[in-house]
């Protein structure tokens, strides 16, 4: 692990400005970059978490404020912030937080991915299969967003973590994205884990199953690892 800081940022989104948190090493480098996309609550401690545990590893992160300012902190309002995200808008802010990452000294420009979770999930699998500047995305119980159909421009692997116990993202569901995933000839890992519920990686829910936590951890760490530093 690398000793890192954090900081805000601001970057140009398709002619206007976004804003998200950004984590990074303080020295060597340069490093690749990932972007990391919130849940349905907002760019939370939780995130900002995930963020620096990723730098921690050896890679530059942003998580992009997909909502502007907005956080949630109960579920009714979570849902209402979600429904009023313009996805058009979303795709805008993240493909920002790839520009903006490519642009960075400390960055290797060709070496960037992308993970979310839940919400941010779908929209990591959504970025990766928009822009060809992403080699590698890890979407965490990612619900349906996009067409599966493009996944054939997908550039590098994928790591989809799901939940057996998930509510929101059916078995169904995960089953098409790895036969789009394999029909598209794209490498990826589907995991699923029988035991864990939607949510089961933030350590801040009800939810949080630790091992599966820890487990998914360890993927995702050899998954860019692979894809990202080799």
């Amino acid at each position: 692990m690398v000793t890192t800081t954090s900081d805000s940022i601001d970057f140009a989104a398709n002619g206007g400005t976004a804003s998200g948190y950004l984590a990074y090493p303080t020295e060597g480098g340069p490093y690749p970059g990932v972007v990391v996309i919130q849940e349905w609550w907002g760019l939370n401690d939780n995130i900002k978490d995930i963020a620096n545990r990723i730098a921690a590893e050896g890679y530059v992160a942003v998580a992009p404020d997909l909502y502007h300012g907005e956080v949630a902190d109960e579920p009714d309002l979570a849902q209402k912030l979600m429904m009023a995200m313009v996805q058009e808008q979303a795709t805008k802010d993240m493909n920002g937080a790839v520009a903006a990452l490519q642009a960075r000294d400390d960055v290797v420009s060709d070496r960037i991915g992308t993970t979310g979770f839940c919400m941010g999930g779908g929209l990591a699998l959504l970025l990766h299969m928009q822009n060809g500047a992403v080699k590698a995305s890890a979407p965490f119980y990612g619900v349906p967003m996009g067409d599966l159909a493009d996944c054939k421009n997908i550039q590098g692997g994928v790591l989809g973590i799901y939940a057996g116990l998930d509510g929101f993202v059916t078995q169904e569901y995960v089953d098409q994205v790895g036969q789009a995933l394999n029909d598209a000839g794209v490498p990826n890992e589907i995991v699923v884990y029988p035991e864990a519920d939607h949510g089961f990686f933030n350590d801040t829910s009800d939810v949080f199953k630790a091992d599966d936590a820890s487990d998914s951890w360890e993927k995702l760490k050899t998954f860019f690892a692979s894809n990202l530093k080799s």
